[in-house]
């Protein structure tokens, strides 16, 4: 039997999905030595995030038409050689202005990337086997999403601490391991229908009803990811100012530990249903919330504390998206899911990104690095809360049971 496999594409697609999330958080080690040599204020670096999320939001609200236009593959094969695109820039203009559009471009991989990614694996996945569960190929893709957040920055704190180049190398590195993703998901096999040149995408007969991520959802989302942007944005900046610790390697480190705590939150919760996991995501944030607070306002200030709150932190972020990810999409009709996990991972970068710009502002300000992080944690966890209780205790709006299968 000849053409794609699909269960070997699978395996390509998901490379390449950890590839390019992994570039979504790269350079956050690298912020110190962009603003030691630039002169950067912490507002700066809080517009630099600011560019990103606008890449990727604005490019993941036009996902359905492009994964409509193009295919899956086409969208993921896109956002692979937009990432390349971006590490390239990045890599030869070191300046404020080439950081922005490489973080803009950044931002349009991104979104053309995590848009398809977890619903391409889902089809491939049935396709190499027609009665294998889509659970087990979501909670890949959800973990690939949160983990490699982490795995960019440990790589770029190792490379900036012990080699030379530091705002060069890493970016080598990804354009390598970017060209290697792109050949193995020019491989893989299309299972959307790509619109014919010229011609409108499909759309079904009759009345369109259009997915609607729910409220509590979005909050929800947007509430847990906040707490890990803090990390991503900002960690670096307390570590050195705060904690007085300037090793780059400790920046990536930090991120890795958040982001794999969030993996081995969803991996570790696989045997418990959707609302087990949101409930257990909402605590373990909560308690991290308390331990960052607490490790930043002693007198002095505690690395062991914040590290732990961090890891705290990032296990509940990854059961949070993991739990709502899975009561949502089970409430969603497959021709939607895409849009639906667009809409999701949307709410995750708007969480990543827009409230760390609300705390880099106040840290600008001269608010202290203690308050700022007291009164980000206070809006996490009401949010978290709140979105939870109501997730867990009424269905989302317009979710519907799951269809039984209708013989023909």
């Amino acid at each position: 039997m000849s053409g794609p496999r699909p269960g070997l594409g699978f395996w390509a697609v998901a490379f390449a999905f950890l590839v390019v999330m992994m570039f979504a958080t790269l350079p956050s080690p690298l912020y110190g030595l962009y603003r030691t040599r630039d002169h950067l204020s912490a507002f700066t670096i809080t517009v630099v995030f600011a560019i990103f999320a606008a890449g990727t939001i604005g490019t993941l609200l036009l996902e359905g038409r492009i994964a409509g236009r193009f295919g899956r593959r086409g969208a993921m094969l896109g956002g692979v050689a937009t990432m390349m695109a971006a590490a390239v820039v990045l890599a030869a203009w070191k300046a404020l202005p080439g950081l922005l559009i490489g973080r803009l471009l950044t931002g349009v991989a991104i979104g053309l990337a995590a848009g398809v990614a977890i619903p391409y694996l889902i089809e491939l996945r049935q396709r190499a086997d027609p009665k294998a569960s889509p659970v087990s190929a979501r909670n890949l893709g959800t973990a690939v999403n949160v983990g490699a957040l982490g795995v960019g920055p440990l790589i770029a704190g190792c490379l900036a601490q012990w080699a030379t180049q530091p705002l060069t190398l890493p970016y080598i590195v990804m354009i390598v391991l970017g060209a290697v993703a792109i050949i193995g998901v020019a491989g893989a096999p299309e299972t959307g229908t790509p619109a014919p040149r010229g011609a409108a995408p499909d759309r079904p007969a009759g009345p369109v009803r259009r997915a609607r991520l729910p409220v509590p959802a979005a909050a929800g989302t947007i509430a847990a990811f906040a707490a890990s942007g803090l990390f991503a944005g900002l960690s670096g900046l307390i570590l050195a100012t705060t904690l007085h610790q300037t090793s780059h390697a400790l920046s990536g480190a930090t991120l890795f530990l958040v982001f794999a705590a969030g993996v081995a939150a969803q991996l570790g919760t696989n045997r418990l249903a959707a609302s087990r996991v949101l409930a257990f995501g909402a605590i373990a944030m909560i308690a991290g919330l308390v331990l960052l607070v607490v490790g930043v306002r002693l007198s002095a200030p505690s690395l062991a504390l914040f590290m732990i709150g961090g890891a705290l932190i990032g296990a509940g972020a990854g059961a949070i998206y993991k739990g709502t990810t899975g009561i949502v999409l089970e409430a969603t009709a497959p021709e939607n899911r895409v849009a639906m996990t667009s809409a999701l991972v949307i709410a995750v970068f708007v969480g990543l990104s827009v409230p760390v710009i609300g705390a880099g502002i106040a840290l600008d300000a001269g608010v202290s690095t203690p308050d700022t992080v007291l009164g980000f944690a206070v809006f996490v966890a009401l949010g978290v809360s709140l979105s939870g209780w109501a997730l867990l205790v009424r269905r989302p709006a317009g979710a519907q049971p799951a269809a039984k299968p209708v013989s023909r």
